[in-house]
């Protein structure tokens, strides 16, 4: 079914695009949350009860990639969803009291009126069969979704339809993006670089966290299970896979790695000691074993417990023969890159953290920018701004957080990533006209609008949290995680 929604995201779905501003509702701060109970149930929104099962069954709808379904034990991917799920749920129940339905004829007429199903410029019942066949869906699936997006698009519009967007707010989105800035600013990359970790810490940070320097090491083996050797022929016919199922249900009854090759005559393979970067202990590139083989073999998770695999269209007996953490030295390069970009982030927050404190006091104007220059050998920089795509020294991103300035003000601005930290004083500002005929106009009063909604959104989801209380089964929730 999931397959299906995507395939209409450029039709009437595209409609509902505004219902993902607040889905998941934030419910990790809810009543008294993770605490035991029913182990069939996941979760609880006041007294109305999430089955386990029910769940599972809207998590094996998400068609999640293999790549994820393994790593649903060791992340908080279970919670996310969970998460998502509980906000649908709450906003059922929201729909439910409004009283909100969609009726027969307007499912009909939404349906009847998506031009995915047309030809020649009419609604085409042949091709709306042949979407489902495709898909993979039922018409009931299919058009039950349909009625459960419709009516939450209709209950967000209930939320923020009608919205008369005041010019003023119009104004004030525009001139977010359109303003001429001149400003003078300092680049704080040469003074963070002053304050270079010493040996010391360095040390220091190694030996607390000496269990993160470290490295698996796996020794594999495995053997190809060809068709010649255990059905006599070399197609994959139904003799071959017969004989597949005895191999592997051997394996599941006790027989051995050894036993199952040497009954079978299979060749077997193996490599001591290497990463999950298919590297052995000196690092170098183990070849001759397919990318795809290797991850299988080198995910499973027991040792001297073979398993049958197929991996593009082969079959293979494959076991994890020992395994072993092995810590890495200070001074191993990755190591070192490790714990020195660490320290320097560390120190470069503290920097720029310590520099806000003295800006937001109001300890730093002009007088102390040049001083804060001079003091440490850094160039102040004259530079216009006239557009937000004007990237040759500042991101889109920091222009924004430039324009947002005020004549006078100074500031300290940074990256998300905090690459890039720059001291901003604001000189001189102008503002450029919106002509209310424009397309400008319309493109403005669309984002003023949004801007809006999400404020009457945000007002909503507190009152939301506060009106429904959600607990949620932590037992459970492990339960379902090591399940896969």
């Amino acid at each position: 079914m999931a397959t299906s929604i995507g395939n209409l995201s450029k039709s009437f779905f595209l409609k509902l695009l505004v219902g993902i501003i607040i889905l998941p509702f934030v419910f990790w701060g809810m009543g008294d949350v993770f605490r035991g109970g029913n182990q069939n149930v996941i979760a609880t929104i006041d007294s109305k009860k999430i089955s386990t099962q029910e769940f599972m069954n809207y998590l094996n709808r998400l068609n999640l990639k293999e790549e994820q379904v393994k790593d649903l034990a060791k992340t908080d991917l279970v919670e996310q969803i969970l998460s998502d799920f509980i906000g649908k749920k709450v906003m059922s129940l929201e729909i439910e009291k409004l009283g909100i339905v969609v009726s027969d004829n307007a499912l009909r007429s939404i349906i009847k009126n998506d031009k995915l199903f047309y030809k020649n410029d009419k609604f085409s019942r042949t091709e709306y069969e042949k979407f489902l066949i495709k898909s993979g869906i039922t018409a009931p699936q299919f058009e039950m979704n349909i009625v459960e997006q419709e009516k939450r698009r209709q209950f967000l519009s209930s939320l923020a339809g009608g919205i008369v967007v005041p010019e003023l707010l119009i104004e004030k989105e525009f001139k977010k993006e359109n303003q001429t800035k001149l400003i003078k600013y300092i680049d704080l990359e040469k003074y963070h670089l002053k304050k270079r970790p010493s040996s010391e810490s360095i040390k220091e940070l190694y030996e607390r966290n000496k269990n993160i320097f470290s490295i698996e090491l796996k020794s594999i083996r495995f053997a190809e299970i060809k068709p010649q050797l255990i059905s006599g022929s070399t197609d994959y016919n139904e003799n071959f896979f017969k004989q597949l199922d005895i191999i592997e249900n051997n394996v599941l009854d006790g027989l051995t790695f050894e036993e199952t090759a040497l009954a079978n005559n299979l060749k077997i393979r193996e490599f001591d000691k290497i990463n999950s970067n298919k590297e052995d202990e000196n690092k170098n590139k183990i070849k001759n074993l397919p990318d795809n083989l290797f991850k299988k073999i080198f995910n499973i998770k027991n040792t001297k417990l073979p398993e049958v695999l197929s991996v593009d269209g082969k079959y293979y007996i494959a076991e994890i023969k020992d395994q072993e953490r092995k810590s890495r030295p200070m001074d191993d390069p990755e190591v070192l890159e490790a714990l020195n970009a660490q320290l320097n982030f560390k120190a470069k927050v503290e920097s720029n953290s310590s520099l806000l404190k003295d800006i937001n006091l109001g300890a730093f104007d002009n007088e102390n920018f040049n001083k804060f220059a001079k003091d440490n050998n850094l160039v102040i920089n004259n530079y216009k701004i006239s557009s937000l795509k004007q990237n040759d020294i500042f991101e889109e991103g920091l222009i924004k957080k430039i324009y947002l300035t005020n004549e006078g003000e100074i500031n300290l601005i940074t990256n998300s990533t905090f690459t890039k930290s720059f001291l901003i004083s604001t000189i001189k500002t102008e503002y450029k006209s919106l002509d209310r005929n424009s397309n400008e106009f319309e493109q403005f009063e669309a984002k003023a609008r949004l801007s809006l909604i999400n404020k009457i959104y945000q007002t909503y989801d507190e009152n939301v949290n506060q009106k429904y209380k959600v607990e949620l089964n932590q037992r459970t929730i492990d339960r379902v995680k090591n399940s896969f």
